[in-house]
């Protein structure tokens, strides 16, 4: 499969057309025309090599939704002609305890979980290209099914805001009648909101753009608070049961554990980076949990699936063109954008001067990618 795609060989560059080759799909595997691919936060951050472990060069792109064109022998779930989708990952070892399990993100496998671009969750130098392209082949236990009421253009985004946010609701085991606190209302706090609600918690959104309250409070939250209004913390002490924090970068999340309640948490889902101090005096006297949690295996992502076509969840998206990313990605710096971009992967098909243009890279190491 002759696959143009946009990505980018060094942290301090742009995005520019390159070009390679995915190898056909071989038993078990499933090729797929990608006709849109939303852009995460985090698609970013590996371009920037913000984390310290970027494989170059980096082809972003894990929301990725498309046509199967294709399929190896023994391939049950699609025939040609499905949607399907494809996330954050594209192989596990799928033999571990964790993968047995349904948590493949978890797998502890030689190579861990692979990604569905930069390889290895555990890198080790090997790499794959993500959904900024016009094709993926993928395993087809690491495909999605999208759900018939759920728009092309708007699955993708499920694929990782849905999940990443979905997944702590259901381990925290998240019930009618508790409260969601959702810390940072960008492209995945959006999600979460909508997801909350569905789930009968009461939702309230932590926000440090108050302008923003307008538009959160569309997207069904029960109370917006400004993270910088004392009085408004003071009064929601000790009163949020579950925080998903959503915020991708460094911050101080000690306002935050002041606002759990007691045997409450906080999933950090979004900050890679750390924390520079926590408070362990307010988390041990009301014992407040802090977590993690990395995005979802691949029954739960199903799931979110089928709750969003349920309840009519959505992404809110602005549809660009792919030569439109690195503009993207600054909007994207400066929060400007409700809530999520996502790729007419077309445009990059039809663009002449992109297929003229790009650059040769080498394949990924294709036994790594989706090897059994």
């Amino acid at each position: 499969m002759d696959v143009l795609a946009y990505g980018t060989e060094k942290a301090s560059a742009t995005l520019k057309p390159v070009k390679f080759t995915r190898t056909p799909a071989r038993a078990g595997e499933i090729e797929i025309e990608i006709s849109h691919c939303g852009v995460c936060h985090s698609d970013l951050h590996q371009a920037r090599d913000d984390w310290d472990n970027t494989v170059w060069p980096c082809v972003p792109g894990h929301e990725i939704v498309g046509t199967v064109t294709a399929v190896g022998d023994g391939v049950k779930k699609f025939k040609v002609g499905d949607r399907a989708g494809v996330g954050c990952m594209v192989n596990s070892c799928q033999e571990c305890e964790q993968c047995k399990m349904g948590h493949e993100q978890y797998c502890t496998g030689p190579k861990s979980a692979t990604l569905t671009y930069n390889g290895p969750k555990e890198p080790d130098g090997t790499n794959t290209y993500g959904g900024y392209s016009t094709g993926i082949v993928v395993r087809e236990e690491f495909a999605l099914t999208i759900p018939d009421k759920i728009e092309t253009e708007k699955a993708g985004p499920i694929l990782c805001a849905g999940i990443t946010t979905y997944q702590p609701m259901k381990y925290f085991g998240l019930k009618k009648g508790q409260t969601l606190g959702v810390a940072g209302i960008g492209g995945l706090g959006h999600m979460a909101v909508q997801i909350g609600k569905a789930l009968g918690a009461k939702v309230v959104a932590l926000t440090t753009s108050p302008e923003k309250k307008q538009a959160i409070m569309a997207l069904g939250a029960d109370e917006v608070i400004d993270m910088s209004d004392e009085k408004a913390l003071e009064n929601a002490k000790a009163s949020i049961d579950l925080i998903v924090d959503t915020i991708p970068y460094e911050h101080d999340i000690n306002p935050y554990v002041a606002l759990v309640a007691a045997k409450g948490q906080i999933a950090v889902v979004g900050n890679l980076i750390g924390f520079d101090k926590i408070d362990s005096g307010a988390m041990i006297m009301n014992h407040v949990g802090i977590t993690g949690s990395l995005i979802g295996g691949i029954a739960d992502t199903q799931e979110v699936l089928e709750l969003c076509a349920k309840h009519d969840i959505r992404p809110e998206i602005e549809i660009i063109p792919m030569d439109g990313i690195n503009d993207a990605f600054k909007r994207m710096q400066k929060e400007d954008v409700r809530f999520r971009h996502v790729i007419d992967m077309e445009s990059l098909r039809g663009d002449a001067e992109a297929v003229d243009g790009a650059k040769e890279l080498d394949p990924p190491e294709r036994g790594a990618v989706v090897g059994r």
